[in-house]
């Protein structure tokens, strides 16, 4: 009810604000109007009004959270060029470091993916949620990158930016301000793309507007895509467990942003609206035989995610060094994320009947995300400080809908895996507050820097009893709550011996807080299976050490860096036999690791010729286990690199780029190991002179139809299908024309 009171009052003031600045806009116009009436009727000639300049206040405020050596850019412009649609395909191009695991729906930074990438979109965190009983997982992809203006990928844990969950570094995405499609010295500009995939076979476009009048700018952005399954390299069709082709699947994906901004002396005001929705419907072959539960034709699954937004915005940059802030930044908003997953058919002998099952896992929230800066001299010490706060409220909701042919009693053990119309776990509500201030003080003309920060985080998960929870096979009473708070200093040291050159050295620590999921999933029945949360589970904790440097321009340059991190109480689950029978198929259960260590390299660099050829390369190694017993951590990924040789002139372009990945390290429980793979990817761009403003691109992915596999998307704990069934895209074109006016 919080939640819901609070999503009015944010549409209430969102139209207010909106009136407002339509009223601003409207009274601004008709001053000037008559203003200029009134000197055309006193004298013989008509003054000309001067005309107001719009800065790009917007853009000029960089992400708190993307301010660091550790981070890189991938603007809109190399999104485009790189021909990227989806988060897997940074990790072929731009950020060979990022990996995108499609079973849990997390991202991967140095070895640590899901809700320890902290993910967020024009300041406002995207909540990644665990479904561990029915698989509703993931949400940090609810985005279309036609919507972004780029995409920073940061590495590691800035921890008195960014709180908790950014153990393995942050996502952090930006979309497109209205200056982003105004061209400059115009009032109004547009962008328009059509795309097509080879991969999954899909159909896109989409559409940029925005205009400027006066001291009021708006934009509208919409997309829409229509595809079908990822391909794999499967041969083997058919229905039941030997199928090796993927699924056939259909997707429906939209996407729509609004924004309107208001330029004042004090700053830049706005509004911004943001829908996203994938729907996709799955046709389950490989869990059909003709003498099967489930028959050919009679089992379907599907796989939705929505999310919505609303926020109020406000940017400032100073103009001049008086003022008492250089920068803020400050937003004001309300989301909605929804993650469903379901399945329909009808079963031929077990429990013969109609089957469906709809899950869901949601999350609102209403928050708080703001941050200033200010620089200042104390005798020969330069200092810039930055500071910032984030508050948030929000409750998480799960639940199960379905029929099937049970009889009662409900919970009898022929019917021990398909109960359902209940919550695995209580709905909860959460709160947290997070602050910080870090201080970058160079010193003198010494070109260097220490950088200590301080960052301060507190949260509280109170679960509420309903009578879905109640209602659960295994329900045994409302779990406790949980609230906790850590401190998270930092110490940064820059040496700059000359321009474009920086060496850096950081140590910074860092912490995850335990998700709802980890702590109340209770989902099971006796004479079955049980996935038990751990309501005493320790929030996780990182020290870390890393060492680096940054080098060149855009024409000439590169980075080096290297980081080694230890982790307590590093949160994991086991599954072990029960040891009293009442489930014989055992007990899967969330626990504390004591002591985990990852260590890493990163590099890249890139080089410009005068003859118009260019080559980059770059590469990612990370090594992590429980350094206690040993065992590997599964969401580190094998070491990965690519190298591009290219030529450009100003009319065409085209790139060869070769990818490449070691063999998976033997982890607990495989009976399957990536091996190793290369594969080339030829890509090629043209602006026809005749038409301006016209690009097309094209490319051929994995050009000697290579099968390979990513392990982040292979089960680690054994494979119910062939290999094959699990191996990423053959040979795949892609097609894409943008026109900006």
């Amino acid at each position: 009810m919080v939640v819901r009171r609070s999503r009015s009052a944010l549409l209430a003031c969102t139209a207010f604000l909106a009136l407002g600045l339509a009223t601003t806009s409207f009274a601004q116009t008709a001053t000037q109007n008559e203003d200029a009436a009134g000197e055309a009727a006193k004298g013989d000639r008509v003054t000309n009004l001067k005309p107001i300049v719009v800065k790009s206040k917007a853009k000029a405020s960089k992400d708190v959270l993307a301010d660091s050596p550790t981070a890189s850019e991938t603007t809109a412009k190399e999104i485009d060029d790189n021909q990227i649609t989806r988060i897997e395909d940074l990790g072929r191009s731009t950020e060979v470091g990022v990996g995108f695991n499609r079973t849990t729906g997390g991202v991967n930074i140095r070895g640590l993916g899901d809700d320890r990438v902290l993910t967020t979109v024009d300041g406002i965190e995207i909540p990644f949620m665990l479904d561990v009983a029915r698989g509703a997982d993931g949400g940090a992809n609810s985005f279309d990158f036609n919507a972004l203006s780029s995409v920073d990928v940061v590495r590691g844990a800035d921890s008195s930016r960014a709180g908790s969950g950014a153990l393995g570094g942050a996502f952090v995405l930006r979309t497109l301000e209205p200056e982003d499609v105004i061209a400059p010295g115009s009032t109004w500009g547009g962008v328009f793309k059509f795309g097509y995939n080879g991969d999954d076979r899909s159909l896109g476009g989409s559409a940029a507007v925005a205009k400027r009048i006066d001291n009021t700018a708006v934009l509208f952005e919409g997309a829409y895509t229509h595809g079908h399954e990822l391909e794999n390299n499967g041969d083997v069709g058919g229905y039941s467990t030997k199928r090796s082709k993927a699924d056939p699947a259909d997707y429906n994906q939209r996407n729509g942003l609004f924004k309107i901004r208001q330029y004042t002396d004090i700053g830049t005001f706005g509004i911004t609206a943001e829908h996203f929705n994938k729907d996709k419907d799955i046709d389950a072959m490989h869990s059909q035989s003709p003498t099967g539960n489930f028959r050919p034709g009679n089992y379907d699954t599907t796989d939705n995610t929505e999310r919505n937004r609303v926020s109020l915005d406000y940017k400032y940059d100073a103009e001049s060094a008086d003022s008492l802030l250089d920068t803020a930044n400050a937003v004001f908003y309300w989301q909605n994320l929804l993650r469903e997953e379901g399945a329909e058919g009808y079963r031929y002998t077990s429990v013969i009947g109609d089957y469906w099952r709809r899950n869901e896992m949601e999350d609102r929230s209403i928050g708080f995300n703001g941050n200033g800066s200010k620089a200042f001299d104390t005798g020969d010490l330069h200092h810039k400080v930055t500071f910032g706060l984030d508050v948030a409220f929000n409750k998480v909701h799960q639940y199960s809908a379905g029929k099937d042919s049970c009889g009662d009693p409900r919970w009898a053990f022929s019917c021990s895996f398909l109960h359902t119309n209940q919550s695995d776990m209580p709905d909860v509500d959460g709160k947290r507050v997070g602050a910080f201030v870090d201080d970058k003080i160079e010193f003198g003309s010494s070109n260097f820097s220490l950088t200590p920060g301080l960052r301060f985080d507190w949260y509280d998960y109170s679960p509420k009893n309903t009578s879905a929870y109640r209602d659960s096979a295994n329900y045994e009473g409302l779990p406790s709550g949980q609230s906790d708070s850590r401190f998270s200093p930092k110490l940064r040291a820059s040496y700059q011996p000359q321009d474009n050159v920086e060496l850096y050295a950081q140590w910074a620590m860092a912490f995850r807080a335990p998700n709802v999921s980890e702590l109340y999933v209770n989902y099971g029945v006796p004479g079955g299976y049980v996935s038990y949360g751990n309501p005493d589970l320790k929030p996780e904790t990182s020290n870390g050490i890393e060492i680096g440097t940054n080098l060149g321009d855009d024409d000439f340059g590169g980075h080096i860096g290297a980081f080694y991190n230890k982790y307590k109480n590093f949160i994991d689950s086991e599954n072990s036999a029960d040891p009293t029978g009442t489930y014989p198929l055992g007990i899967t259960e969330y626990f504390n690791r004591a002591n985990v260590r990852m260590f890493g390299v990163e590099v890249n660099a890139h080089k410009k010729f005068d003859n118009g050829i260019h080559v980059k390369g770059a590469l990612a190694y990370v090594n992590g286990k429980d350094s206690d017993t040993g065992e590997w951590i599964d969401s580190v990924a094998p070491a990965k690199a690519a190298f591009t040789l290219g030529y450009a002139t100003e009319v065409w372009g085209t790139d060869l780029t070769f990818i490449t990945a070691t063999s998976e390290p033997k982890k607990t429980g495989d009976n399957f190991r990536t091996p190793g793979y290369g594969i080339f990817d030829l890509t090629g761009w043209w602006e026809p002179e005749q038409v301006k403003g016209l690009t097309l691109r094209a490319g051929v992915y994995n050009i000697f139809n290579k099968t390979y596999y990513d392990s982040l998307n292979v089960a680690s704990t054994g494979l119910s299908q062939p290999s094959a069934y699990y191996s990423e895209p053959g040979r795949t074109f892609k097609l894409t024309l943008t026109q900006r006016f």
